[in-house]
C-alpha cells in the first residue's frame, strides 16, 4: 500500500497553476495517488481515435480528460476565493480535517 502525501481528493475544487490550462478552475473527477496525477472534469481534454466497441458505438475522434501532476493544481477555498495551500490539523474529537494556510478555515464540507 502506497501512501499518498497530497492534500487533494476527489470532487475538491481546484485551479491549474501551470501548462497550457493554466488559470482555469474543475472539480477533479479521480486521483491517481501511485503517479501522483488528477483528472479533473472538462479540462485538458485531448483526442483519441476510438474503435466502434460497447463502449463506444459510434467510434472515431473521441475527446477525453487526460491527467495532470498535482504538483500543478492547487485547492481553491471557499472563503478566500482563490488557491491556496493546506494543512492538516487533528480536532479536539480526534477528526482529522484539511485546513487554508491563509485564513485557517476548514477545507472540508
Amino acid at each position: 500500500m502506497q501512501l499518498t502525501r497530497y492534500k487533494i481528493k476527489k470532487n475538491d475544487q481546484v485551479m491549474i497553476i501551470k501548462g497550457r490550462e493554466q488559470g482555469k478552475t474543475g472539480r477533479v473527477m479521480k486521483v491517481i495517488p501511485g503517479k501522483g496525477h488528477v483528472l479533473i472534469e472538462k479540462l485538458n481534454l485531448v483526442k483519441r481515435h476510438a474503435k466502434p466497441s460497447s463502449k463506444y458505438k459510434q467510434g472515431g475522434i473521441i475527446e477525453k480528460e487526460a491527467p495532470l501532476a498535482i504538483p500543478n493544481v492547487m485547492l481553491i477555498c471557499d472563503k478566500c476565493k482563490g488557491p491556496v495551500r493546506a494543512g492538516k490539523k487533528i480536532l479536539d474529537n480526534g477528526k482529522k480535517v484539511r485546513l487554508c494556510k491563509k485564513c485557517g478555515e476548514a477545507l472540508e464540507k
